[in-house]
């Protein structure tokens, strides 16, 4: 009697169901990433604003307080420091934009003084935060 024997079947390895997880883990890398944009600033009240919020990029974040304490990306600075420390920041990208985050409470004057101090050492480009409110 002769046995039969079955034909050897080569193993393969399934490529598709691992291509899905790697998509799922980016997905989920680029949500969380998102979801974290919001803690590189200090915590102030914005003022509120009608429209649609526009998001950009944040290159340099210049805090003024309440209290009129100066912060660039969450260092403390004074009105006479600024400038050093905006051209420290400066140096990785000129051509950068100065995010201004001025409290709701805060003066004018302060908050131009600080962005006066930025044009001194040759920034030209800024943008004022608000908080998108209710379209009346």
């Amino acid at each position: 009697m002769q046995i039969r024997q079955r034909p050897l079947k080569r193993v393969r390895i399934e490529i598709i169901p691992m291509i899905d997880v790697i998509f799922f883990l980016l997905v989920f890398f680029m949500v969380t990433s998102l979801a974290m944009t919001r803690i590189n600033s200090v915590k102030v009240v914005l003022p509120k604003m009608l429209g649609k919020p526009e998001t950009m990029k944040q290159n340099i974040i210049l805090t003024v307080k309440k209290d009129g304490s100066l912060m660039v990306n969450k260092t403390a600075v004074t009105l006479d420091t600024l400038g050093s420390q905006l051209t420290y920041q400066m140096q990785a990208d000129p051509q950068a934009v100065v995010i201004v985050n001025a409290d709701e409470g805060v003066g004018y004057g302060l908050v131009i003084s600080a962005m006066d101090k930025a044009k001194e050492v040759g920034i030209r480009k800024f943008a004022l935060v608000a908080e998108a409110g209710k379209d009346k």
